[in-house]
């Protein structure tokens, strides 16, 4: 929380003065109290002694006036607030080192069928695109806000040849560049980009596009499918079979990540990419608003003074 008259929380010292005030006025009146009368007989005159009673309508003045002081220091909540529309591209591996099965039923597999959840965690009015990239980037299906297209794009993706990172990357803040709003402004732009992380190929390097898409204001999430012991199986000529070594490269969608201002994120497993969906599906989907909330504090107080006046009414038949 921020404060754009912060100055005036200085007031709020005058909350402790006058809890000592109140303090040293009841024991005075004590004091003279005992001395004009005898406590052995107070039990005679008076039917019971009011207790905890008599402090709380001060109290809950008290309180009133500490939030009255905040609130005239116009306090500012960063809150979040739900994006009524925006611009996602799904960007997937399609790769020859996606089609090993550590990661069930194959790391394209379990993003392909994985990428539902995140669709069902979007708002409605987001357009969503896919790219897929192997040797080249590729456009499946430009942005739409037609689930059904996206999803047949997604069931589309078959495993090819080569990493062409940074195309992908490129290609996909190209497209959001080309979205519009009724208006004429650009709505918001994320990627959300697959892969095991190995870079193959390609026109433009991944730090290049990073760099480009950063300019451009639009985020790249990153997701690193799969573990370090993946294998793919290779017929050669002769019909003779190669197992060949896929690891994970989690370093370059690191970079990529942190140069545009996304996250990088590991999924091992199906259950693990589909709670990576989730969550980005809730981070895309809402943004940071800072908001003056004066009225919160004054309402308060105003609600806390009327209920400190009642009860001091109520039990005393006196105002605070």
């Amino acid at each position: 929380m921020s404060f754009q008259s912060p100055y005036v929380l200085i007031g709020l010292l005058v909350v402790p003065l006058l809890i000592v005030a109140y303090i040293a006025y009841e024991r005075r009146r004590n004091s003279y109290a005992a001395r004009l009368t005898n406590p052995a007989l107070l039990p005679n005159l008076v039917d019971r002694a009011p207790g905890w009673r008599r402090h709380l309508p001060l109290t809950i003045l008290l309180v009133a006036l500490a939030a009255m002081v905040v609130g005239v220091a116009r306090p500012r909540a960063t809150i979040s607030v739900r994006r009524e529309e925006a611009t996602v591209i799904l960007a997937i591996d399609v790769s020859r080192s996606m089609a090993a099965t550590d990661v069930k039923p194959s790391r394209l597999g379990a993003a392909r069928s994985s990428a539902n959840a995140f669709l069902r965690n979007v708002p409605k009015k987001f357009r969503v695109g896919v790219i897929s990239f192997g040797s080249r980037a590729v456009v499946a299906v430009p942005p739409t806000d037609d689930r059904s297209l996206v999803q047949t794009a997604l069931a589309s993706l078959q495993p090819g040849e080569g990493t062409a990172l940074g195309d992908a990357i490129a290609l996909a803040a190209q497209l959001g560049q080309r979205e519009r709003r009724s208006d004429g402004t650009r709505p918001p732009t994320a990627v959300l980009l697959i892969s095991d992380g190995t870079n193959m190929g390609g026109r433009t390097t991944p730090q290049a596009s990073a760099q480009r898409a950063r300019s451009l204001h639009v985020p790249v999430y990153t997701v690193m499918l799969g573990t370090p012991n993946g294998v793919v199986e290779q017929t050669l000529t002769g019909g003779f079979r190669q197992i060949v070594r896929v690891p994970t490269s989690p370093t370059t969608l690191r970079q990529v990540a942190q140069t545009t201002g996304g996250q990088f994120f590991t999924a091992r497993n199906d259950a693990r990419l589909k709670d990576v969906y989730k969550r980005l599906g809730s981070r895309i989907g809402h943004r940071s608003e800072t908001r003056e909330i004066s009225d919160v504090f004054a309402g308060g107080s105003a609600a806390l003074l009327l209920a400190g006046g009642a009860l001091s009414m109520l039990w005393f038949r006196r105002v605070p």
